[in-house]
C-alpha cells in the first residue's frame, strides 16, 4: 500500500486504463461498501463555466455563517490537497492518505478512475469530520459524473456551453441534458442560464424537479449610481440589499453569486445564514486562476479560460481593467480544446503573444497555436517557446512599465506560471 500522498496519487493514476470513464455503477457500488450515506445536505454544482466560482462563494458564505462546510472541487493547480477543503482549510496529506486507504480497502477488484477514487475519499473525509453541509463540484457533465451518486438537497447548473464534446455531445441541447442529470425530483434545481437549452427545462419538468431559473424566478439588481458597486438579490418575496460585488472579478460573477444565494435561500430552514454572512462570504471568496491579479510592474493576470465561453469572460475583464495598459499574452492550451474559438474571443485585447507547448499528452504545440493565431489575428506579434515557463520569462523581460501579462488557456498554463512567479517576481 502507498504510504505518502505522492505515492497514492502516482498509484491512482495507473489504477484505471482510462482517465475518464463515465458511469455510476462502479463508484456507486464502492460507496455502498463504504457506507457513505451523508446525514448532511449536499449541494451539487455543475456547469461548463462558473461552477468553481459558485462553489467558492457557497463555501465562503457558509463558513462566514459559522456552518461547518466541506467543499470538493477539481482540478487542482499546485497541490491535490486543494481539491478537498473543510472550513476553507485544505485536507492534510495524512488525512487524504487515510481516506484513500479506506476507499482501497472497500473497492476490492472494482476499478475506479483517479477522479472517482478522489470523490469517494472526499466524502469519506466530510463524513468523518461531521461537516454540516458539503458543496460538490461536478468534474465532467453531470448525469454520469461520480459526484452524482450523492443525492443533493439542492442542485445548481451555472452555465451550458460547448466543451468536452467527445463525452457530452456537440450541441448545447445534448450537453444541457447531461448537465441537468444532477437534478432530482422535488428538489430545488437552480439554473444560472437566462436562456438555457430546452433540454434542461424539459428534463427538470420530466422528473418534477423544483426548477428555478435566473431572470425568471430570481435575479440581481446592480446599483448603477454607486461608484463602488453593490447590488440586491431578489427571489420571490425575498430581497437581500446592499450586497458587495463579489471578490471574484467580472460582471458575470453576479449571476454565479445569485445562484449561490438562491441555493442558500432554499436551505435556510436547515442551514440559517444571515445577510451579513452573505456579504462577508461574497467579499472573501477567491479562486486561484480565475482572473487572479498580481499587482506590480508588470501586472500579472492568471485565468484558466480554456473554452470560448470562459475566454469571453476573460476578454470582458481585460477590457474593463485596461486603463490604457498594453496586454502581453502567455498562451498554451490542450489540443482537444476549441483553440480558434478561444483566440477569436481574446485576440482583440492582446498586443503581443508568447505561445508555448504544454508538456502533456493532450498539449497543443506552440507551432499549432501560432498557426491558429495567424488565421485569427494575422497582424499579431507571435513568439514561440518550448514550455510555459520560458514564454513567461521572456514576457517578463519584454514587458514595459505599464504593460501587463495575461497567462491563460489551461490549468496547466496557470499552474506553471504560479510555480514560476516567485522566481521572476520575488516578494518585496
Amino acid at each position: 500500500m502507498p504510504t505518502t500522498l505522492a505515492d497514492w496519487l502516482a498509484w491512482l493514476e495507473q489504477l484505471h486504463p482510462k482517465s475518464i470513464a463515465l458511469g455510476l455503477d462502479r463508484v456507486d457500488e464502492v460507496a455502498r461498501r463504504l457506507k457513505l450515506h451523508p446525514a448532511f445536505p449536499v449541494i451539487t454544482v455543475a456547469g461548463t463555466n462558473g461552477k468553481g466560482s459558485t462553489c467558492a462563494m457557497l463555501e465562503n458564505i457558509y463558513q462566514a455563517a459559522g456552518i461547518h462546510v466541506g467543499c470538493y472541487s477539481s482540478p487542482h493547480l499546485l497541490r491535490y490537497n486543494e481539491r478537498v477543503r473543510i472550513n476553507g482549510a485544505e485536507a492534510a496529506d495524512d488525512a487524504l492518505c487515510r481516506a484513500f486507504a479506506a476507499v482501497e480497502a472497500a473497492r476490492g477488484d472494482t476499478p475506479l478512475t483517479y477522479f472517482e477514487f478522489g470523490t469517494l475519499a472526499a466524502m469519506w473525509l466530510f463524513i468523518e469530520n461531521k461537516v454540516q453541509v458539503a458543496v460538490l463540484e461536478v468534474g465532467l457533465g453531470g448525469r454520469l459524473d461520480a459526484v452524482n451518486i450523492f443525492n443533493p438537497a439542492c442542485a445548481v447548473l451555472t452555465s451550458v456551453a460547448l466543451d468536452h464534446i467527445d463525452y457530452l455531445g456537440s450541441t448545447r441541447e445534448s450537453i444541457g441534458h447531461e448537465k441537468a442529470g444532477i437534478f432530482r425530483a422535488h428538489v430545488p434545481a437552480i439554473c444560472g442560464e437566462s436562456q438555457p437549452p430546452a433540454s434542461v427545462i424539459a428534463y427538470a419538468r420530466e422528473i418534477a424537479a423544483d426548477y428555478r431559473q435566473i431572470n425568471r424566478d430570481f435575479y440581481f439588481e446592480k446599483y448603477v449610481e454607486k461608484h463602488d458597486g453593490g447590488w440586491d438579490f431578489v427571489s420571490g418575496d425575498t430581497r437581500i440589499s446592499d450586497l458587495p460585488l463579489p471578490a471574484l472579478s467580472g460582471e458575470f460573477q453576479l449571476g454565479n453569486a445569485s445562484c449561490a444565494l438562491e441555493a442558500i435561500r432554499w436551505l435556510q430552514a436547515d442551514l440559517p445564514v444571515s445577510a451579513q454572512a452573505m456579504r462577508d462570504g461574497l467579499s472573501h471568496a477567491v479562486l486561484p486562476g480565475r482572473f487572479q491579479v498580481f499587482s506590480g510592474s508588470p501586472e500579472i493576470i492568471l485565468d484558466v479560460a480554456h473554452n470560448p465561453h470562459a475566454a469571453r469572460g476573460l476578454a470582458q475583464n481585460l477590457r474593463a481593467s485596461a486603463n490604457g495598459k498594453r496586454t502581453l499574452a502567455v498562451f498554451a492550451m490542450l489540443a482537444d480544446k476549441d483553440i480558434p474559438g478561444v483566440l477569436r474571443e481574446v485576440a482583440g485585447e492582446v498586443a503581443l503573444w508568447f505561445v508555448a507547448d504544454i508538456r502533456e499528452n493532450r498539449g497543443a504545440t506552440a507551432e499549432l497555436l501560432a498557426r491558429h493565431l495567424a488565421e485569427v489575428a494575422p497582424a499579431a506579434g507571435i513568439r514561440r517557446f518550448p514550455d510555459v515557463v520560458s514564454a513567461f520569462r521572456e514576457a517578463c523581460k519584454t514587458a514595459e512599465e505599464n504593460d501587463r501579462i495575461a497567462a491563460f488557456g489551461s490549468f496547466y498554463t496557470v499552474a506553471d506560471v504560479l510555480r514560476a512567479l516567485p522566481v521572476f517576481r520575488p516578494a518585496s
